[in-house]
């Protein structure tokens, strides 16, 4: 029995410590911009709840432009109370199944350890608080903003040169899922994602941060702290 126990302590402490390093180690943004924080002029929200992130990205006549495909999905993005636009990405079956708790199903579960079809998440939001605790503000270069964009509209999949959205599964009217880019497992999942949207921006993050916990704690030790104007909520509509 205490050599059982001894196992466990040391495969415990070997998982933590490569967790930690997973963190600790910086994986650098795919494009550094020079500006300092002070010079940034775009704000977004990195939005978590214990298992998942999104990127909320404020509304102006730019972004429903960019995105006027998300009409496509039965979004009403011309809504005169729309602050936001946010945007997530994850496993097919876990996502569209797993509206709550309460809807947790095993076969939904199985398949985000193995591999999955991936979809995009699209919300619709009026004013989020800042101050909520799973609330991050991050503050990005007009460039940085740009690189995102680019990256959040590259993950939806085009495979007749048009997005395609996934008519009735959504989680209510202000809500919408599109086919995605990549394959989604347990490895790499939402926060990985997250991640490397956030990296475009020229945001460092940690080296593996599947939890959002590890993601806002490794934005918090690679970043200046200029980058990031609050504290780091499950999103609600338009009311």
């Amino acid at each position: 029995m205490v050599k059982i126990l001894k196992y466990i302590f040391i495969v415990l402490v070997l998982a933590v410590t490569g967790i930690g390093l997973c963190v600790a180690v910086p994986r650098q943004p795919a494009v550094s911009d020079d500006g300092s924080p002070a010079e940034a002029s775009r704000r977004i929200l990195v939005l978590s709840n214990p298992i998942h992130t999104d990127i909320a990205v404020p509304v102006d006549a730019e972004l429903l432009a960019r995105f006027a495909f998300l009409r496509d999905g039965n979004l009403e993005i011309d809504h005169p109370g729309l602050r936001y636009i946010v945007f997530g990405w994850g496993g097919r079956a876990f996502y569209t199944q797993t509206p709550t708790w309460a809807d947790l199903k095993p076969m939904p579960v199985l398949k985000s350890f193995t591999i999955d079809q991936s979809v995009m998440h699209v919300a619709l939001a009026g004013d989020i608080p800042l101050s909520e605790p799973s609330v991050m503000p991050v503050d990005l270069s007009a460039a940085g903003y740009a690189r995102m964009l680019d990256f959040i509209v590259a993950s939806f999949s085009r495979p007749e040169g048009r997005e395609v959205p996934l008519i009735g599964q959504s989680y209510g009217a202000d809500d919408a899922f599109f086919e995605a880019e990549g394959a989604f497992n347990v490895l790499v999942g939402c926060n990985i994602w997250t991640a490397a949207a956030l990296r475009q921006a020229g945001i460092g993050t940690g080296w593996w941060t599947p939890l959002p916990w590890l993601l806002t704690t490794s934005l918090r030790l690679h970043n200046d702290a200029g980058v990031f104007s609050g504290r780091p909520f499950r999103v609600g509509g338009l009311g």
